[in-house]
């Protein structure tokens, strides 16, 4: 089972799905392979074998994992990376599909129609993810999926797979002080409330259409303002307006939820609105803050810019279809993907000899490319090994 967990595993990391292939044939000629040195697979299996070890493995049993790559970055010195507001880490919430078929289904599938008549049935996550502003790394932790019940017709939702993963792991990353992101599907107050109960602060958007009852209240008072302009690279400026107000009722009712309000408008030399947007929010907001809470409200969008977009569509090809099986096949292998990302990400803030090879290379593709030739033709001992030869262009001592 391991060797299967492995293997699959080093598909996502090398981003090269006939990596187990390539060493295959490095076996049949030496007698060794790199899936041994470098992920220590034992066996080989066959892709059948793999995918029917995997069907039978609930992705809960990689938790760990996400949890040691969690504290490798606060071990040795990655935490920097992502500390804000004193301290405080950010956790971004969103879903994501990562299946989709007309022609292939389970029982926990959820489904939809589509316009041409026909029904699809689709696999979706949801992620929660440790963002900051500033940089464009994120870390992806352990996800919440998105599916059907056995034994029930109500389709599950985004809105209980937050709850559910707040459930399963709130209080044990409570020491973190995590200021949870989402957007205007979050700001409800039982969700705000299962954020609270779980020693977190929340940091969701919040649009007029969806707020009334606080927006007819922001008609009658009168806000806190404060406006910073800003000198640009290269020429220019740009100036933040920033408005706020503190306990206002999330919705209507008595046993509303006291929140606090922020506005920010953002306008270019000209005058000209460039951004305009909203949140509500559990933190106490000051002059001294509000630029600060601001700009961690807008990294919500680094879930989707820096993760989502990132897995889909620069080399861990996250919509593709890897295989669906029976039980729980399509969950494990997104899972492995997201952790195959996780364990990039501490490599990039870590690892002093990856991130020399990453800069070698230049772009991510060059790299992962580099992997992938060099470790088809030669044997590494180590990672170090293997990173030190695409650093220095040279190949492996023999």
């Amino acid at each position: 089972m391991a060797d299967a967990g492995l293997s699959a595993f080093s598909l996502f990391f090398m981003q090269s799905a006939s990596f187990l292939e390539h060493q295959q044939r490095l076996e049949r000629g030496r007698n060794h392979s790199n899936c041994r040195t470098l992920f220590g697979i034992e066996k080989i299996p066959s892709n059948n074998h793999l995918r029917t070890l995997l069907d039978t493995t609930p992705p809960e049993l990689l938790e760990p994992c996400f949890d040691q790559a969690l504290q490798q970055m606060r071990q040795h010195g990655g935490w920097s990376h992502f500390e804000r507001l004193g301290g405080r880490v950010l956790i971004a919430l969103d879903g994501s599909e990562y299946f989709c078929s007309e022609k292939r289904g389970c029982p926990r599938c959820l489904t939809r129609k589509r316009s041409h008549g026909r029904m699809e049935n689709y696999h979706a996550l949801l992620a929660a993810t440790l963002v900051a502003p500033g940089h464009n790394r994120t870390l992806p932790l352990m996800p919440e999926f998105i599916a059907n019940e056995d034994g029930t017709h109500k389709q599950d939702c985004e809105r209980n797979a937050a709850k559910r993963w707040l459930d399963s792991h709130g209080d044990s990353i409570r020491d973190l002080r995590p200021v949870y992101l989402g957007d205007a599907l979050f700001s409800s107050q039982p969700m705000c409330e299962a954020v609270l109960a779980h020693g977190g602060d929340f940091l969701f958007v919040c649009k007029e259409d969806s707020h009334k009852t606080l927006y007819e209240y922001l008609d009658g008072v009168e806000t806190e303002q404060h406006t910073v302009t800003e000198r640009k690279m290269g020429g220019g400026t740009r100036t933040y307006r920033y408005r706020w107000v503190a306990d206002i009722p999330l919705r209507d009712g008595a046993d509303a939820l006291a929140v606090q309000w922020l506005g920010l408008e953002v306008a270019d030399a000209m005058g000209r609105i460039t951004y305009r947007g909203a949140f509500v929010t559990s933190l106490a907001i000051r002059k001294e803050n509000v630029a600060q809470i601001a700009a961690c409200a807008r990294a919500r969008w680094k879930i989707e810019n820096e993760s989502f977009n990132v897995l889909k569509n620069h080399g861990y090809h996250l919509e593709h279809n890897f295989g669906h099986g029976k039980q729980y096949l399509a969950q494990v292998l997104v899972t492995l993907n997201l952790l195959a990302f996780a364990f990039h990400t501490v490599c990039d803030c870590l690892e002093e000899l990856w991130q020399q090879a990453r800069t070698a290379l230049g772009t991510r593709v060059s790299f992962f490319t580099e992997l992938y030739t060099i470790t088809g033709w030669f044997l590494f001992p180590d990672w170090d090994c293997l990173c030190r030869s695409i650093a220095q262009a040279c190949p492996p001592p023999t």
